[in-house]
């Protein structure tokens, strides 16, 4: 018998109301679960507006411990009562260092652990090296209840090392929460249709389901273009949103069937990690 399964993205606008944020998350993970998904993906950092196009020190006390925050004190036991998984983004203080970090909680409200954002970007609109430290996780693969789930945190899904890296700890499907939009400094250049099509890459070398969230909206200027969707182990889109609809889009994917696929096109089979070598540094 094969194992099915139902995953869902979010898609909103979030502005500075914490509880209000949480609400609309919640609203929609109902809405995902009554149409029978079972794994939901928000976007990134919905706990609030996306802070990092600036550098303002202000935002650091908008950071919790990841146990105690807001974010997962609310929304575990809504995973609990609907039996889903919620990958949970949230900005984390562990000590003095602030992390862009995703909380993983089961189908039962328990929570698994977390993931800190390996990659963490530097530029116009999106400043988040003064926030973020590294994240000093490594690529996590959760074994929850409804399969073996990779997770990224936006930059992250532009590396095909980190997608690859997932892969190899068994990951059965790929989630990307992601915050990304218009660029300040270069109003003319739309980064969508890239953007799209790095996460798909992910999936046809892989073999492998992608589940991407994005969040919309104009804050301040910088407008983020939704565009959220989730793509098969062959890179076609199953199911895509629009630049700025809110709302859930949902697939099913039958897991034991991507396997026998996965493995018949030997692409980890044919790998020769003796030979790559240089990617880490050495001759």
């Amino acid at each position: 018998m094969s194992r099915k399964l139902r995953v869902a993205a979010l898609q909103a606008a979030f502005g500075g109301d914490l509880k209000a944020n949480i609400r609309t998350v919640e609203t929609l993970v109902r809405a995902a679960a009554k149409d029978g998904a079972r794994a939901i993906l928000p976007p990134e950092l919905f706990q609030g507006p996306y802070f990092c196009k600036r550098e303002e020190t202000r935002w650091f006390a908008q950071a919790h411990p990841y146990k105690e925050h807001p974010v997962v004190a609310t929304l575990a036991p809504l995973a609990r009562e609907l039996g889903v998984v919620l990958p949970l983004s949230i900005f984390e203080r562990s000590g003095q260092e602030y992390f862009n970090s995703l909380v993983m909680v089961d189908a039962d409200g328990s929570i698994m652990g977390l993931y800190r954002k390996s990659h963490i970007p530097d530029g116009p609109g999106y400043e988040e090296k003064f926030y973020f430290k590294p994240g000093d996780t490594g690529f996590k693969v959760f074994e929850t209840k409804v399969g073996r789930l990779g997770v990224g945190i936006c930059w992250d899904q532009w590396f095909p090392e980190a997608a690859r890296a997932m892969m190899l700890k068994g990951a059965e499907v790929l989630f990307f929460p992601t915050a990304i939009g218009s660029e300040p400094e270069n109003p003319s250049l739309d980064t969508m249709a890239r953007w799209r099509r790095a996460m798909v890459g992910h999936s046809v070398s892989n073999v492998v389901p992608v589940v991407a969230a994005n969040r919309i909206g104009d804050e301040e200027g910088q407008v983020f273009y939704g565009s959220s969707f989730i793509a098969n182990e062959g890179g076609d889109l199953l199911a895509e949103m629009g630049r700025t609809e809110e709302g859930f889009i949902a697939a099913t994917l039958d897991l034991d069937a991507i396997a026998e696929l996965r493995a018949g096109w030997g692409f980890f089979r044919d790998r020769r990690p003796e030979l790559y070598r240089s990617l880490i540094g050495e001759k």
